[in-house]
């Protein structure tokens, strides 16, 4: 393995664990920064090191700019390319397509020209199609989400789809696909670490139907490294773990959070109504990020439900209980004033 790592959205939540992971094995990681980023997880990361003298070589530079991200990358065999507005809403959703692909597509064309020897390309679970309910989806289900895709999930299939082109045309490019991630130091919050904090403030009227896929963010940051390690160029790897229902992972959280767990059932035709309601009052009043929004309450409708047989059998991904991740993530929130 290259003794110098690039690491994009590094300041993220999975990018800071990626980092501190590259860390404890001695690896030298040049962390890339979006320019004017909070670097909350990042700092915590370096804070952790203690008296042990390693550092973080932090540069800015912006996943646009060839030239910027040309000379980021000088020097270094190996990049995880992390970078990506994870968001379901926003007022405006240009920087959303900006960063995820045109930031990926001068990303990769820097990591090209600096030779670099192997590329980790963070996709999502989103990027996959579902297959019919109950039935587990995999690196092979082909896209088909059109009717429920919002502006992230087209935004990652198609910068998927220019990641492997790139590993067509020669790149070392291997693809990973993480599910909802669950843990500590998500600092924006992403929209998973949303839920759990709706859920303790009491925000949640109720439970719906459907379930989803969830890993511990250490356990996806363990998947990076080992798809460096030992990933086939070219080949998607879902990094996920845990298949539950909604209801289920509502009691969960509330049960670990020691609050009142919704139990209203809401039927789908509610869900979506409520949800659709949430995102009219931020489109034209609040102007602030909704709970939900339309298209991502028919996605949570379905059961997005996954087999990560391909990544335990290949890379040794690691699983961790839900339970574990959950508590790990409510302590960091309460430590941090945000329930």
């Amino acid at each position: 393995m290259a003794d110098v790592v690039a690491v994009t959205g590094s300041t993220g939540f999975i990018g800071s664990a990626v980092v501190r992971q590259l860390l404890a094995q001695g690896r030298e990681v040049r962390a890339i920064c979006e320019p004017g980023a909070r670097t909350t997880s990042l700092d915590e990361v370096e804070a952790s090191l203690g008296g042990s003298g390693r550092k973080v070589d932090r540069c800015t530079a912006d996943v646009t700019d060839f030239a910027a991200m040309s000379r980021a990358l000088e020097g270094c065999g190996a990049l995880h390319h992390l970078a990506a507005v994870y968001k379901t809403w926003m007022t405006d959703p240009t920087p959303l397509h900006r960063v995820n692909l045109e930031g990926t597509t001068a990303t990769l064309l820097a990591a090209q020209h600096a030779k670099v020897k192997r590329v980790v390309y963070t996709s999502s679970i989103a990027a996959i199609g579902l297959e019919e309910d109950g039935k587990l989806a995999n690196e092979n289900t082909p896209f088909n989400l059109f009717h429920l895709a919002n502006d992230y999930i087209l935004t990652k299939w198609q910068s998927e789809r220019i990641a492997m082109q790139f590993a067509a045309s020669g790149l070392p490019v291997v693809v990973v696909n993480p599910a909802f991630p669950f843990g500590e130091r998500d600092a924006a919050p992403t929209p998973t670490g949303r839920i759990v904090l709706a859920l303790l403030k009491g925000e949640v009227p109720g439970v719906g139907v459907g379930g989803f896929n969830c890993i511990d963010v250490e356990d996806v940051a363990a998947g990076h490294l080992l798809a460096e390690e030992k990933g086939r160029v070219g080949e998607r790897y879902v990094l996920g773990e845990h298949n539950v229902t909604l209801k289920e992972f509502f009691a969960l959280v509330c049960e670990i959070g020691g609050v009142k767990t919704p139990k209203l059932p809401l039927p789908k035709s509610l869900s979506a109504a409520i949800a659709l309601g949430m995102e009219l009052w931020a489109d034209h009043v609040s102007h602030e990020e909704p709970p939900a929004t339309y298209r991502s309450m028919r996605y949570a409708q379905r059961h997005a439900w996954f087999d990560s047989t391909k990544a335990r059998a290949e890379l040794g991904l690691p699983s961790t209980p839900l339970a574990q991740s959950i508590e790990r993530a409510i302590r960091w929130f309460r430590a941090h004033g945000m329930v």
